[in-house]
């Protein structure tokens, strides 16, 4: 499903004129359609870890400067070594102070200024990072984070993004949208669980 599909689909909803264009229309009501579809996109693709953005990284250098795409290490052992040993991330500056002046067996981690440092250094050469990509959108064979034309498609289940605009727009014109959120909500519990390969 593309943009302009998802937005006409809402409109439909909403009772709003479809539009023949959404991305550069200077319409109001297609500015806060194509607005409410970035917010509702980028609530999406932050909330999951969706299949179609996950991206793995090898590491030729140590430190490594993460590529441009990079959001977040997916939860849970994102980073191996070349020896297939796990590398234990380290959150805050002090104890990564702590740690690099301590040798330790156990590999670590630290992500700072977008460069990914590894405890120790040679721990890194060859790891690899398993990453969710902050992109979400389709355009052509490229992937971004901000719709570019009416005809970008998305990383995510389409009729997410048809149900987030419907209650942000119910929401925005002072109606009630409680059930179209919590019809949002089922959905997206629905649809991570089939993303994952499982179901309810």
């Amino acid at each position: 499903m593309s943009l302009i599909t998802a937005v006409n689909d809402a409109c439909d909803v909403v009772s709003l004129d479809q539009f023949d264009t959404v991305y550069g229309n200077n319409n109001p009501n297609a500015q806060t359609m194509l607005q409410f579809a970035q917010q509702a996109g980028e609530e999406i693709a932050r909330r999951v870890d969706w299949e179609r953005t996950l991206k793995t990284a090898t590491v030729p250098t140590s430190p490594y400067a993460l590529d441009e795409d990079f959001q977040r290490l997916i939860a849970g052992g994102a980073i191996t070594t070349a020896g297939g040993e796990f590398v234990r991330p380290v959150l805050n500056g002090s104890e990564w102070t702590v740690i690099n002046k301590v040798p330790s067996s156990q590999p670590y981690c630290f992500i700072r200024g977008g460069k990914i440092l590894f405890a120790p250094a040679s721990a890194g050469i060859g790891a690899s990072i398993d990453y969710v990509s902050k992109n979400w959108i389709k355009a052509g064979s490229d992937e971004n984070a901000a719709f570019t034309a009416d005809d970008n498609t998305l990383l995510f289940p389409d009729r997410l993004l048809t149900m987030g605009l419907i209650w942000r727009w119910k929401r925005q014109k002072g109606l009630t949208y409680d059930d179209q959120l919590a019809e949002f909500e089922a959905t997206l519990a629905f649809e991570i669980a089939a993303d994952r390969g499982s179901s309810q």
